[in-house]
């Protein structure tokens, strides 16, 4: 049986000086303590990391954490990458306060696997032995960690190691591996030059695969970078994936161009940010709860960064409670979707919950309705198990956004979420539009565009029932604004496609449409139209017209309504039809008139009477044409 990697870490947790770093050793051969400091002060101060082989010859990597509570950063950002646990309680002293810290914190990063190991058995006797186990199970009960496996051990004498690898290989057995797919994301726990090479950067993956040549990103600066080789627990090899313990060597990185917290990103899929929507949880022996606006050390990958916590929609949260919040940092990080955190008090610096980021690149709601919707939207998305819903909430609450948004938004590549889309569109979840770089809206927000557009086409069709249809930009503009007018051309598109429109010429209509005949409707007009200008400003009574043109009085009422949505004729009074094209002449000799003109003198140049000439210029009146002024009236609109 040969040797062989596979992608799974399990970090350590503990009180300092329980023995953690001196188990790697037993287990792996390997002293994590490699710094010049740690092996004077004999405590562990940065991450260490060795490949532990077990019994069936697969390779898994070990994390050694940090176990004093000044250096839970550290602690954070190796737990933050692991896929099961190694707690370590001392023999000799049982569970003390930093156990009980490791603990809360392993719980709030979501692991879900894990055995502990009571070390240091060879300085205590049987009895004390049994009652340590029975202190660790009663701090397991109710966590992850409950009927785990207990090993008892001891790292000088050797007893008790082998069954307790025994113990990390059923361990392994049941942790479901990592999903390789996705935009490949490593927070760099590590950074260092190589004489020849160049920066070579090392983290846990926590998303996808890398290979040597590969283009990336480190965030939150952006820098881009290739990648000119890649190596696990210290052999090149062609590619590593998420779960694994990586090396990867950086072309044209400086050293001083990395910072803590910095992560290796896929090109082109991630960004920085300060402001994130999480779900946050307050641990329930919090003795206090959290405010509005409470400033908090937040560590988030191998990040640590102050930041505010903003609450949507109460004062405070309550020890014990979990809500939807904001978190608004102080400086930029870049966060993954479904990352889990650890929130400590500022001062002082102690664990009091976490969470799990759902929306990485948030921006702070203003009013009541903004912040509820937020939250609405933030618990959509804490539902949302799979990729697929996932995708399908952020499109949701969006409406719709252009492919390389949503990339961002949703963290995956291009080919991993055409996957995606295609299968929420075969589902009517959503619509694509392909063009350029692509649009995706939510279906809701689609069909009400849609309906928004056969309504503005059903009012035009009833305005004008002769003509054929509407040319589509006029019936864009009457539904978007100009805004929002590139993604109505799309929608419109889409539309034809499904036949909710049909395509006459340079027009369109709705399918069911059949236009007026032309000839019956202009012969009408013309008829009506003649006679009323016959008529002059002797204006033509209302009700007596059906009987004049030989109309019957719903085609009259048909037709006066159209002419009057064409502005070719207005109806004064109720009573009498005035077709505007009579005033044209008038308007021109009135304009001639200096000082203004009376009723009278418009009664003789029409040839009139004050009966017909005074709604005539009260109508002119009100629409702005003229002015009255004393028992004279100016014109203003000279036509």
């Amino acid at each position: 049986m040969s040797r062989r990697e596979i992608s799974l870490v399990v970090g350590t947790a503990g009180h300092i000086d329980h023995g953690k770093t001196q188990l790697v050793k037993a287990l792996t051969g390997i002293d994590c303590d490699r710094l010049g400091e740690e092996k004077k002060r004999g405590i562990t101060i940065e991450l260490g990391f060795a490949p532990l082989l077990l019994p069936s010859e697969r390779v898994i990597s070990l994390i050694d954490v940090p176990g004093h509570d000044r250096f839970i950063r550290q602690m954070v950002s190796g737990a933050s990458g692991v896929d099961a646990v190694m707690l370590v309680v001392a023999a000799d002293e049982g569970v003390m306060p930093q156990t009980r810290e490791h603990l809360d914190i392993l719980c709030l990063l979501g692991v879900q696997h894990g055995i502990v190991a009571i070390t240091k058995k060879d300085l205590v006797d049987e009895e004390m032995l049994e009652l340590v186990e029975e202190d660790v199970r009663t701090l397991t009960a109710g966590t992850f960690l409950e009927g785990c496996p207990v090993v008892s051990v001891s790292s000088v004498t050797g007893a008790g190691i082998d069954e307790l690898r025994r113990a990390l290989e059923r361990l392994v057995d049941q942790v479901k591996p990592r999903e390789r797919s996705g935009a490949y994301f490593m927070p760099i726990d590590r950074a260092f030059p190589v004489a020849g090479f160049g920066t070579v950067v090392t983290g846990t993956a926590y998303k996808g695969t890398i290979a040597p040549g590969e283009e990336v990103e480190v965030y939150p600066s952006g820098r881009r970078s290739r990648v000119r080789s890649v190596q696990v627990h210290g052999k090149n090899v062609e590619s590593a994936y998420a779960g694994q313990r990586v090396a990867m060597c950086l072309n044209d990185l400086d050293l001083n161009e990395i910072r803590h917290g910095d992560v290796v990103c896929a090109d082109g899929v991630y960004k920085a940010t300060s402001c994130l929507d999480v779900m946050l949880k307050l641990l329930g022996f919090v003795p206090e709860p959290l405010e509005h606006w409470q400033r908090v050390r937040l560590h988030i990958g191998t990040s640590d960064v102050l930041a505010r916590v903003s609450l949507l929609d109460e004062k405070s949260l309550q020890p014990g409670q979990t809500a939807p919040v904001q978190l608004v940092l102080e400086e930029p990080v870049v966060a993954s979707l479904g990352q889990r955190f650890v929130i400590r008090f500022y001062s002082p610096l102690r664990t009091i919950g976490g969470g799990e980021v759902l929306v990485p690149y948030a921006s702070r709601p203003s009013g009541r309705k903004r912040r509820e919707s937020e939250r609405d939207r933030l618990v959509a998305l804490s539902g949302a198990s799979t990729r697929e819903e996932r995708v399908a909430a952020i499109v949701n609450f969006a409406g719709n956004l252009s492919m390389s948004e949503l990339m961002v938004q949703a963290q995956e590549r291009r080919q991993d979420l055409d996957a995606v889309l295609e299968k929420l569109e075969e589902n009517g979840k959503l619509v694509r539009l392909h063009v350029g770089d692509g649009m995706i809206f939510s279906a809701e927000n689609y069909q009400s565009a849609v309906e928004k557009l056969r309504a503005a086409a059903k009012a035009f069709h009833a305005a004008y029932p002769h003509q054929r249809g509407i040319a589509p930009e006029s019936l864009i503009n009457r539904v978007f604004p100009e805004s929002e007018r590139k993604a109505g051309r799309l929608i419109l598109e889409k539309a034809v496609e499904q036949n909710r429109f049909r395509v006459d010429g340079d027009v369109l209509a709705l399918p069911k449409f059949v236009a007026v005949d032309d000839s019956v409707y202009s012969e009408a007009r013309k008829k009506l139209l003649d006679y009323c200008s016959a008529c002059g400003f002797q204006l033509p009574e209302i009700e007596t017209l059906p009987k004049a043109l030989d109309m019957t009085a719903k085609d009259f009422k048909s037709l006066l309504d159209q002419l009057k949505k064409n502005n070719e004729v207005v109806v004064l009074e109720g009573a009498f039809v005035l077709a505007l094209d009579i005033l044209k002449p008038l308007l021109a000799r009135l304009g001639r008139i200096e000082g203004g003109f009376t009723l009278a003198q418009v009664r003789d140049l029409t040839g009139s009477s004050r009966k017909f000439v005074l709604p005539v210029l009260e109508y002119m009146d009100g629409k702005g044409i003229t002015r009255r002024v004393g028992e004279k009236r100016i014109l203003l609109k000279k036509d």
